[in-house]
């Protein structure tokens, strides 16, 4: 079954650093078969929480999924987003 990633994100400081976090992103989200499903700053919010940003990526499984989340190369991506930006990230399995 399908799994993908959410991310919801409520704060950016610097988008540059963001910039650097998502080419990261993206080359570790490949590596493990996902793709880069969408992603924008122009979002709705109809309940809950404002949101500055979403990200949307589908992987083959679960298990793809979280080895990528865990991986060295999307631990690194992820120092762009220290003390620089609050979010989200749920991994859920879908049809």
């Amino acid at each position: 079954m399908k799994a993908y990633w959410i991310a919801n994100y409520t704060e950016i400081k610097d988008n540059e650093r963001l910039k650097k976090y998502a080419i990261k992103a993206k080359e570790a989200v490949e590596k493990y078969s996902g793709k880069i499903l969408a992603r924008s700053a122009n979002n709705i919010t109809l309940d809950g929480r404002e949101m500055v940003r979403v990200a949307l990526a589908e992987f083959p499984d679960i298990e793809a999924a979280k080895n990528c989340y865990n991986s060295v190369e999307y631990v690194e991506a992820r120092k762009h987003l220290e003390d620089n930006a609050v979010r989200e990230h749920i991994i859920f399995e879908g049809v």
